[in-house]
This record gives structure tokens, C-alpha cells and sequence, in this order.
């Protein structure tokens, strides 16, 4: 008597075929842990300038970021402040609560328009939510006036 083909046998036969060609296209040489690559942000230090070789891509010239205020480049995700004359600071414009981008900066914080969430221009602390966390740095050069994506 031979055994009769039932769906689940199909079903399980097709499932263990397709998890192990996935496993197998996952796998790779070198040495990758298998996890994605993360970006840490750098600290700015005290005046979130960098200094040195010239960075990416120019955002703006430092007149264009008001002091206590910021000015957000939705193309490149990323919003730049100057909380003190001088102090450029940078952050991810993607809105840690649902993903929305900011809408603007006003009164010494990042806001963002889909649920009221607001950060501070200072260090990207939330001020008020229903964030719960920050909005991640970003890096950013700073030479004479001209301020770039690191």
C-alpha cells in the first residue's frame, strides 16, 4: 500500500523547501554577523561642530540656521539647529513616535505635526510627547559658513 499525499504533507514539504532556501540566501561568506549595520552618531561636542576635511553634502550656510531655532531638510531627513550662536547641532527629522517628518521649529523645539511631539533643538530630547524617545543625532561638519551632512 503506498501512502496517499495529503495537503498537509504538501504544505509542509513546500515550507521546509522555501525556510531553507531562505536560510541558505541569508547565510554569506566574510565575517557579517547576519545583522543589518547600524549607524551610531557621533558626538558634536560642545559646539556640534566637526572640523577637518570637507564633509557630504552641503545643507545650508550657518546664516540660514537661526539662532534658538532650526531649519529642517526634509529631502535629506535631517534637521539642523543652533541653539546658541555658533552651536549647530543635527538630528533625524523622522519623528521617533510613528515615523511622521517634523513640520517645523519654533520656541526652542522640533515639532512634529502628527501627533504634537516635541523635541528639544538643544540635544533632540523629547519635551513633549506622546514621543517617548529622542530623535537620534546626526552628523554634520561645520567649516566657515557652510554647514554638511558628515
Amino acid at each position: 500500500m503506498t501512502p496517499s499525499t495529503t495537503r498537509r504533507t504538501v504544505l509542509l514539504a513546500t515550507g521546509a523547501t522555501g525556510a531553507a532556501a531562505l536560510v541558505a540566501a541569508c547565510g554569506g561568506g566574510g565575517d557579517d554577523n547576519g545583522s543589518a549595520p547600524t549607524a551610531t552618531p557621533t558626538d558634536q561636542g560642545a559646539t556640534g561642530t566637526e572640523t577637518g576635511a570637507a564633509g557630504g553634502k552641503e545643507l545650508a550656510s550657518t546664516d540660514e540656521i537661526p539662532v534658538g531655532g532650526g531649519k529642517i531638510f526634509k529631502d535629506d531627513e535631517v534637521v539642523v539647529t543652533q541653539p546658541e550662536r555658533g552651536q549647530f547641532k543635527a538630528f533625524s527629522a523622522i519623528c521617533t513616535h510613528q515615523r511622521c517628518t517634523v513640520g517645523s521649529v519654533s520656541d526652542g523645539t522640533i515639532n512634529c505635526p502628527c501627533h504634537g511631539s516635541r523635541f528639544h533643538i538643544a540635544d533632540g530630547s523629547v519635551a513633549n510627547g506622546p514621543a517617548t524617545r529622542p530623535l537620534p543625532a546626526e552628523r554634520i561638519t561645520v567649516e566657515g559658513n557652510s554647514v554638511r551632512l558628515a
